[in-house]
């Protein structure tokens, strides 16, 4: 997910409605994040459209001929002139070929809708997490040691079978939150490891203190790069210690070809997508919403890019899913 400012104390309005990180990204408008309980299935957030010049849905593309999974998604987010529920975005999804979703928290909040969601629909297993830019937030408000067992508690559920999103981002969090986020990081790569579960990474900017801090406290066994942001050289590390690169839209944009230089050389084994809706909507519908239907888009693109046959290589990618995440269906 692109990422969101962690300049005010979580709970704060200011706080949590901050702008995303990522280019051609706009502010999300988040409710109240409490330590507290509350009805998860009640929680919603939008997306603003201002300053958008398009912001409806794309086609559905023409459906795969095989079953394949989103990776990394954030449904609790409405997006585009016309929000779409949980259903409707997973009915979309199933028509087009994609039969499941990974969806990923990244505060309190999100993380208990991201379980909720799990637990409701059999389509869809949960990650959940603290962002590492809203990790200093908890942290200044002297919340981030509880906000974190709340993610343990979570974690413990049957259908949640990913920490995530977490990891280190240098772009949007000033100097004095770094410790912060590296100590959220270490905590989440330490839960990842007691229930067994994969991890998912968020990493702007701080490709080397990821490597680094996986490499000193030791990865989970099953470790994924969301929305991998590396070159060519960072892919050979991480495929090299096993570690999981998935590709989002981005990876069609003119300016990205060091991600084009990272598929080329990543080991079919270990290639994920994803979409990250509503954000990173592939090319030629770029900075219109994106939800889990438009994953054909992408993987037809990185087949093209990797010279495969797209159900060829969505065979693979599916595989790696499940393998990476388990069934879906219980």
């Amino acid at each position: 997910m692109p990422s969101e400012s962690a300049a005010a104390v979580p709970g704060s309005v200011e706080g949590s409605s901050a702008a995303a990180a990522a280019p051609g990204s706009t502010p999300v408008e988040r409710p109240r994040d409490t330590i507290g309980d509350g009805d998860p299935s009640q929680y919603v957030r939008e997306r603003s459209v201002d300053g958008r010049r398009d912001v409806s849905y794309p086609p559905a593309p023409e459906p795969l001929g095989i079953p394949v999974y989103d990776n990394h998604t954030h449904l609790e987010i409405e997006d585009g002139e016309t929000g779409l529920s949980l259903d409707e975005q997973l009915e979309r999804a199933l028509a087009v070929g994609v039969h499941g979703v990974v969806q990923a928290g990244g505060d309190i909040d999100s993380s208990r809708w991201s379980a909720w969601a799990a637990r409701s629909h059999p389509r869809v297993l949960a990650a959940v997490a603290i962002h590492p830019n809203e990790a200093p937030a908890y942290e200044q408000a002297g919340e981030l040691d509880a906000a974190i067992a709340v993610i343990d508690e979570l974690a413990a559920e049957p259908r949640v079978r990913a920490i995530g999103e977490t990891g280190l981002d240098f772009f949007r969090t000033e100097a004095d939150g770094i410790p912060a986020q590296i100590r959220s990081f270490e905590a989440h790569i330490a839960l990842a490891k007691k229930h067994g579960i994969a991890m998912q990474i968020h990493d702007r900017d701080a490709h080397d203190a990821v490597l680094e801090t996986l490499l000193r406290v030791g990865a989970p066994d099953k470790t994924v790069f969301h929305c991998f942001s590396g070159d060519a050289g960072m892919a050979r590390i991480a495929a090299d210690r096993g570690y999981y690169l998935s590709f989002a839209g981005n990876v069609t944009f003119k300016n990205a070809q060091n991600l084009r230089d990272a598929l080329a050389v990543t080991p079919l084994d270990r290639i994920l997508v994803e979409t990250d809706a509503p954000f990173l909507t592939p090319v030629p519908y770029r900075g219109r919403p994106n939800a889990p239907y438009l994953i054909p888009v992408t993987l037809r693109f990185l087949a093209a890019e990797l010279a495969m046959d797209a159900d060829e290589l969505g065979a693979q990618v599916a595989a790696n899913t499940l393998e990476v995440y388990g069934a879906f269906e219980d």
